[in-house]
């Protein structure tokens, strides 16, 4: 069972939803919701798991303590069946993972915990940036790591029926976790689907992959302490095909005229014949070899075009979407002090670009319609905003972005 790939295909998200530290409400306070209710069909059914997780071999004693106040929570259920699969561009997906906050959050933890760091990249042979790059998409730095009761959420998937087998199979291995003593059952939190710990290991995968790196003998992955949480990660890529030393990809340039049929996942190639064909590396420098390489131009033939390399595809077996892969990669990048994405990507549907966006998003703010930052994507808050805005001043009220908007705001 692959860590996110399985599960993102179940729950049916496209990358934001699930990831970049995207689990965990910033709201205040608990949300009544997602805290285990009285159920008598759940009850009941959990009578009938307790014999099934017993064939599976799990012990009396963790039966009863794993299972002590697990109940049905509502809200999961609400989620589960609620979620809005949504498509970001490419431009919007790495906008968000190298946001400012992010790359400041990141820096400071890369900064904190670099030691940890240094000595996971010795062990298992994966970039240690790309490891703070996983922990910075998942929990953004462990800051949002999710404090859903794992048991009762898992079990309540399960009680729901329409991906019971895969979610009874996961609380299974989360009471193996808690048989194994890794941690205690008040301590088991996680996402609403049951993804826990600073970057988000699902209960199959945790026993897979997880590593005590601390020596305490437990595979701590809940604890404020990162280090077992990360080097589980490393081990992860490591085990998936992460091929020590070399790079995931890189930005290029293509030239003019180039024939874009050659681009694409598996249309792998030297790097002797990207050169040659007139790729080179966006900053102007010689495009390293790290083996055979494939192109992807995820805007088109105007965007911006990455170089990537097998390592890549290491990631894309942590989270099976080309836009998370190309987060972690840059943000990756950013963490080890590169720069911002130097091609340009091209106007949106609406003519827009990316600063035309943040311009909007700014003005709006200045004027007293708060879109809660300005990095030009345009999500619920900033769709508020241009609402309230467009009916204060006599506009069709349509909550989009448009070049007629910006004209108005200035």
């Amino acid at each position: 069972m692959l860590h996110r790939r399985a599960l993102l295909a179940l729950m049916g998200a496209s990358g934001l939803s699930a990831c970049m530290g995207g689990a965990v409400s910033r709201a205040s306070g608990p949300d009544p919701k997602m805290r285990p209710q009285p159920n008598a069909g759940f009850d009941a059914w959990l009578d009938g798991f307790r014999h099934r997780a017993r064939a599976a071999g799990i012990g009396e004693g963790t039966l009863n303590t794993g299972l002590r106040g697990a109940g049905w929570i509502p809200g999961v259920v609400e989620r589960d069946r609620n979620q809005t699969e949504f498509t970001r561009t490419t431009e919007d997906y790495l906008a968000i993972a190298v946001s400012d906050e992010r790359l400041a959050t990141g820096r400071a933890a890369v900064s904190q915990y670099g030691r940890v760091l240094q000595a996971v990249e010795a062990r298992y042979g994966v970039d240690r940036h790309i490891v703070a790059a996983v922990w910075g998409l998942e929990s953004f730095f462990g800051t949002r790591r999710g404090d859903v009761p794992v048991v009762s959420a898992l079990a309540t998937l399960a009680y729901d029926g329409r991906r019971g087998a895969f979610f009874e199979s996961q609380l299974i291995a989360a009471l193996k976790i808690l048989q194994a003593g890794d941690v205690t059952a008040d301590r088991m939190v996680g996402s609403w689907a049951g993804a826990m710990g600073h970057t988000q290991f699902i209960p199959t995968s945790y026993l897979a992959f997880a590593v005590d790196f601390t020596g305490d003998g437990r595979r701590d992955i809940w604890s404020d302490d990162p280090s077992d949480a990360l080097a589980s990660t490393a081990a992860y890529l490591a085990k998936n095909g992460w091929a020590s030393g070399g790079r995931w990809g890189l930005e290029v340039a293509v030239p003019a005229g180039f024939d874009t049929g050659l681009a694409g996942r598996g249309k792998g190639r030297a790097v002797s014949d990207w050169r040659a064909l007139g790729l080179r590396a966006a900053d102007g420098g010689a495009i390293p070899d790290h083996g055979a390489a494939s192109l992807i131009l995820p805007a088109g033939p105007t965007g911006p075009g990455f170089l990537i390399f097998r390592n890549f595809n290491a990631i894309l077996r942590y989270n099976n979407a080309e836009n998370y892969a190309l987060g972690i990669g840059h943000l990756a990048d950013r963490l080890a002090g590169g720069g911002p994405i130097i091609g340009r990507f091209p106007p949106d549907a609406t003519g827009l670009t990316l600063e035309d966006r943040k311009e909007i998003q700014r003005r709006l703010t200045a004027r007293g319609y708060d879109t809660q930052g300005s990095d030009g994507v345009i999500g619920a808050k900033s769709r508020s905003a241009i609402s309230a805005f467009q009916a204060a001043n006599g506009m069709a009220v349509t909550g989009e972005p448009s070049v007629e908007l910006l004209r108005a705001l200035r």
